[in-house]
């Protein structure tokens, strides 16, 4: 015990650097985010050593602190879900809702060929659409398959 004692009163910066470093590998193998506070209190921690060297129970006391307030506010204002709102940057066909684009070719029985963001796409379309003729998209349906309105 006393090697210990020894240690830390000879180092506390770099056993804490250490303690911050272990906690934070642990968190980036879980992904749960609980353990990245406690990284970020050990690493303040560092710190604060230089500011109050060789107090072992202040230290750990305010460890607590520390990793509690973090934990606790960051679980408060942080949001839970980072994934956002949005589509899925990337899952191309649903960015292509709303692009515009021309028809390919003539439709026939509400079929036809579409070009949007420059590749061309099957189409199909309640619209009679002539070739070259501005077209919205509405929807993806069967797959790569585009549902297609007149643009106007």
């Amino acid at each position: 015990m006393d090697a210990l004692t020894n240690l830390y009163a000879s180092h506390p910066f770099w056993i804490w650097l250490a303690l911050a470093a272990v906690i934070l590998a642990a968190e980036l193998s879980t992904g749960s985010g609980w353990l990245l506070w406690p990284a970020a209190a050990a690493g303040a921690m560092a710190g604060l050593t230089l500011v109050v060297p060789n107090h072992l129970a202040l230290h750990l006391a305010l460890f607590a602190g520390l990793t509690i307030l973090t934990t606790v506010t960051a679980r408060r204002y942080l949001p839970r879900d980072i994934s956002g709102d949005g589509p899925d940057i990337n899952d191309t066909m649903t960015r292509l809702v709303g692009a515009e684009g021309q028809a390919a070719g003539p439709f026939s029985q509400g079929h036809g060929r579409v070009n949007v963001d420059g590749k061309e796409w099957d189409a199909v379309s309640d619209d009679e659409l002539a070739p070259g003729q501005s077209v919205v998209v509405m929807a993806v349906v069967g797959g790569a398959r585009l549902q297609v309105r007149a643009r106007g």
